[in-house]
């Protein structure tokens, strides 16, 4: 089946985002139009102060990451930060601690269930980095994330990896289609409109990269072509987008935080581009975004580094008959809770006492806690750091996120 099923019966403003079009089940389906939106997105002087404060934000954390002392270490904890971010707007409770547990392991206590859900997104972002050095950023990468994210998580059971063959909708969790409050395309629609999305993302437009973006987000979670992981997919493709375009030299723009943080705005603002065609609405909302989360992002950095600093001097001053403890402290700017069979390998010796006597200096002096309470197989937590990254990643309480 290749066309509509019946005429559209509503058209929004104009119908610029798309139509709805009623279903043989009676439900009304969007059907979105290509991108770039027609009329052209209005770039009045709000938008064009919103975009330029994004870009200089955004510029400004790439030239931040480049004086870190490894930004390499940084980037993998950042990651890791967005992945519990990205996976709460969701539905789950795992932590960030819960995630650097785990993959400290083997496991000393009951996890939640979700946390394998995280690390999931961890690899799904390194491997579609990697892949984005062989391949363009198209419908196979997309796909091919999509079977990492869910690979053995829940939602695996739902065709990882591969665009839905049968209608999906957006609702309250367990609810049925007429409970929808959105219903993206059938799918012979979904695939030409996917179709259209790649091509938009690879042509060579005068749109900025940043209004690119946040089209682009906007148009995948609208088509919604996955029955299960649309919302973490299209947030990796916000910084998959600005790492292909160099716009960032490192993936450390996450906009979950935001997105979180105002998550009746965000599902609001992108309602109102398929039933009000209100793109200007939607892409000041994202462009806001960006340029709190740069800004936040940079901060971070920066108390990184003097963290960095002031831990460094305070072991330099205490272990002046040995640098295992201080190297073992940079060691853990990338792998924050450790065991000392983990220590000995960041340190880079088959020598467990060495790593245990590195692990008791860096405990007496405040900045390892051991946090399993056992006197076998303990694991060492380097807390500082952990408290400053894990700022605004506890589990909020509250509704579910919509289903689908």
């Amino acid at each position: 089946m290749t066309g509509r099923t019946s005429e559209p019966e509503t058209a929004g403003a104009y119908g610029r985002a798309g139509v709805y079009v009623r279903q043989p089940g009676g439900f009304r389906a969007f059907i979105p139009k290509p991108l770039p939106p027609d009329p052209p997105v209005r770039m009045d002087n709000d938008m064009l102060d919103l975009l330029s404060t994004a870009n200089r934000r955004l510029g400004r954390l790439d030239g931040v990451a480049e004086v870190l002392p490894d930004p390499d270490l940084f980037v993998m904890m950042y990651v890791r930060k967005e992945a519990v971010l990205s996976s709460q707007i969701e539905g789950t409770q795992a932590s960030l601690v819960d995630v650097l547990e785990y993959e400290a392991g083997p496991p000393q206590r009951e996890f939640p269930g979700d946390v394998g859900e995280v690390v999931n997104y961890v690899a799904a972002m390194h491997y579609g980095l990697e892949r984005l050095s062989e391949l363009p950023l198209s419908l196979r990468l997309i796909r091919e994330i999509h079977e990492r994210l869910l690979r053995g998580a829940r939602g695996g059971n739902r065709t990882p990896g591969e665009f839905r063959r049968s209608q999906n909708w957006v609702g309250p969790p367990n609810g049925l289609i007429r409970d929808a409050s959105y219903i993206p395309p059938p799918v012979h629609e979904m695939n030409r409109a996917l179709g259209d999305l790649e091509l938009f993302l690879h042509s060579e437009t005068s749109v900025p990269v940043l209004v690119k973006c946040g089209l682009a987000h906007a148009q995948f979670e609208t088509i919604h072509p996955f029955q299960d992981g649309n919302g973490r997919v299209g947030r990796l493709l916000v910084t998959f987008l600005l790492c292909r375009a160099g716009a960032l030299s490192r993936p450390l723009l996450y906009l979950s935080y935001y997105f979180r943080r105002h998550r009746s705005e965000y599902y609001e603002r992108l309602q109102a581009v398929r039933d009000l065609g209100d793109w200007e609405g939607w892409l000041r909302f994202f462009l806001g975004g960006v340029a709190e989360v740069s800004a936040q992002a940079a901060d971070t950095a920066k108390r990184i580094v003097a963290m960095q600093q002031e831990h460094r001097a305070l072991v330099r001053q205490n272990t002046k008959r040995t640098q295992a403890p201080l190297h073992l402290l940079d060691g853990l700017f990338g792998m924050p809770v450790i065991s000392v069979a983990e220590g000995a390998r960041l340190l880079g010796t088959s020598n467990r006492q060495v790593a245990q006597r590195a692990v008791s200096a860096l405990a007496r002096l405040g900045l390892l806690r051991e946090i399993t309470g056992k006197q076998r197989r303990r694991l060492f937590a380097y807390w500082p750091y952990i408290d400053l990254l894990r700022e605004g990643t506890e589990p909020a309480a509250g509704p579910a996120p919509p289903a689908g």
